[in-house]
């Protein structure tokens, strides 16, 4: 779940996205909420407005937002309030550490590699990666489907040249972090970072600082 504010352009708004939009999606529109569904009738998203009324708006910030447990029973409520029994659900930290199990040549690319990358869950993710330092072996930050990227990028299943590839391995740059290299390549994290763990920006940038960490 993907939840944001642009107070500049949408002001007193919060946009919540459940799923990928493929430019197929219709609306149903019940007073405060707009509910968005794709081709096949899935929900995919959500649209709350007059968000000062029941949130504390000024507060959230403008973007990305973290919804706390607080939060979400207030917008269920205004679900079904305004008549949808959709209900929002926590969900689990799409930005974490992995571990690069294994790293192949992708079968259609000179530059592109296939990884197999352990995040944490019941099973291993495939990704693929045009990083030149990629290798197994290797701890990453891995941005899996659902994640919202500092410049405004959404992270979704997808394919490379025909391979499946289930989120994105990132690059300092990618992941807004100040004191990010200026040249092409994956952050490799420290072996002491835990599987699964939620992406800690300040702590990965002082470690960038301090040259701990050189890509």
């Amino acid at each position: 779940m993907i939840a944001s504010t642009n107070k500049h352009a949408y002001p007193n708004t919060l946009i919540v996205i459940l799923g990928q939009d493929k430019g197929r999606s219709h609306y149903e529109e019940k007073d405060q909420v707009t509910r968005v569904l794709d081709e096949d009738n899935n929900v995919i998203g959500f649209n709350f407005f007059d968000v000062d009324q029941y949130l504390n708006y000024d507060a959230l910030a403008n973007g990305e937002v973290e919804l706390t447990a607080e939060d979400l029973t207030k917008l269920n409520q205004i679900l079904k309030d305004n008549g949808f029994a959709d209900q929002l659900v926590p969900s689990k930290p799409t930005l974490v550490y992995g571990y690069v199990k294994t790293c192949e040549a992708h079968p259609d690319s000179d530059h592109l590699h296939v990884t197999t990358v352990d995040v944490g869950s019941e099973s291993d993710v495939k990704i693929v990666c045009g990083a030149p330092n990629i290798e197994a072996g290797q701890k990453v930050v891995v941005a899996l489907p659902g994640t919202l990227m500092p410049n405004g990028a959404q992270i979704w299943p997808g394919e490379l040249r025909g391979v499946p590839s289930y989120g994105m391995i990132c690059s300092a740059r990618e992941l807004g972090l100040p004191h990010a290299p200026q040249k092409r390549g994956i952050m490799v994290v420290p072996d002491s970072f835990e599987v699964g763990q939620k992406f800690e920006p300040t702590k990965c940038d002082e470690l960038l600082a301090s040259g701990a960490i050189t890509l």
